[in-house]
């Protein structure tokens, strides 16, 4: 999907479950700890004048439109390498503030349509993943252009240690693999962002006919999240009202 993509937003967002076929984590929170102390600390950004209106609404996003998004590339014919995203906490997207951490999981998992789902991991072309990276660039109403969200980690050090892996990294395939990431978290940005762009970089060993070893070759799958920021003003205006208090009856 291109990050240029128009897309309304909608005042009102929820993220749905997302249902990813992907090998059971345990130990969410020590996977959670390991993943903020790779992204180091926040980087101190440039102060820069608040705007009396920030332009969120301008900028294009499905997933803050739908709290969540699946992101596909091709790595060869007919084999589809699938990213999706979805905001953790806050849930309501348009309560993602520049002061506010902002929480997001992500899984990555791979499919064969040359196969049924089902199918044995021998009859599938398996694909690997050896790094991940995500780099940020916001949008400021000053003009000013800044990255304060960093991450990189090999997938193999955030999963339990019985995923199946080898020397070109996690496996992948449906049913036998995948790599998930409960939450990982951005923290303050510039006053006056009102977006910001997520690249994901992703390294993948790809098998060229199932059960062929010698047949792998390596490439870097790029994918882009646009994601609106809102300012206090318009996150409390497009907070759900209060439910009316009962009164009761003499």
């Amino acid at each position: 999907m291109s990050p240029r993509r128009s897309l309304a937003l909608r005042t009102a967002v929820s993220a749905g479950a997302l249902v990813v076929s992907l090998v059971a984590l345990s130990g969410c929170t020590q996977i959670t700890d390991m993943i903020n102390s790779a992204q180091g600390e926040p980087v101190s950004a440039v102060p820069a004048p608040a705007a009396s209106a920030s332009p969120a609404m301008a900028f294009n996003s499905q997933f803050t439109y739908d709290g969540s998004v699946s992101l596909s590339s091709d790595v060869a014919q007919d084999l589809e390498l699938r990213l999706d995203v979805w905001a953790q906490n806050p849930k309501r997207t348009q309560e993602w503030t520049p002061d506010a951490e902002k929480t997001f999981g992500l899984a990555v998992n791979v499919h064969d349509n040359r196969v049924d789902e089902k199918s044995v991991l021998s009859q599938k072309r398996r694909v690997f993943i050896s790094s991940i990276s995500i780099t940020s660039q916001t949008a400021q109403t000053s003009g000013q252009v800044q990255s304060p969200f960093q991450f990189s980690a090999d997938p193999r050090t955030l999963v339990p240690s019985d995923t199946i892996r080898s020397d070109r990294g996690l496996l992948l395939n449906s049913f036998q693999g995948g790599l998930y990431v409960p939450e990982t978290m951005i923290h303050g940005l510039p006053a006056d962002t009102y977006g910001m762009t997520l690249e994901f970089a992703m390294t993948v060993w790809v098998e060229g006919n199932a059960n062929d070893e010698a047949s792998f070759t390596q490439q870097t799958v790029y994918q882009y999240l646009p994601i609106a920021i809102f300012s206090d003003e318009q996150a409390a205006a497009a907070a759900p009202a209060p439910e009316p208090t009962a009164t009761a009856t003499p």
